[in-house]
């Protein structure tokens, strides 16, 4: 993990988690979360950030059991395919919960 996430703990009690909190962390997870897998370059257009900006989020959610990525050729090009694991989703969905719970509104089912 970097540096920047060693003061805090990830994850409070409360499953507000530090590591997703990131804006553009949080926004990769909410276009992983309702999907099996998303192409990267299709999650970058979504997004509308930088190349080595996504790279760098995907990492850092990968390194922590966050993400996983699949390296396939398609129309005879290596794409490379995004997942949200079992761990990211519950995750993410905790860290949603414990928004909307400091904002004052429902929980996600």
């Amino acid at each position: 993990m970097s540096s920047s996430h060693q003061d805090t703990e990830p994850v409070t009690d409360d499953g507000f988690d530090h590591l997703i909190h990131a804006p553009v962390r949080l926004r990769i997870c909410a276009a992983l979360e309702p999907v099996r897998e998303i192409e990267f370059g299709a999650l970058l257009t979504l997004l509308d950030i930088s190349k080595s900006a996504l790279s760098k989020h995907i990492a850092v959610l990968a390194e922590a059991g966050y993400v996983t990525q699949r390296r396939a050729v398609r129309d005879t090009r290596q794409r490379v395919w995004l997942h949200l694991t079992k761990t990211g989703r519950s995750a993410y969905r905790g860290h949603v919960a414990a928004l909307h719970r400091i904002v004052g509104g429902d929980p996600l089912p």
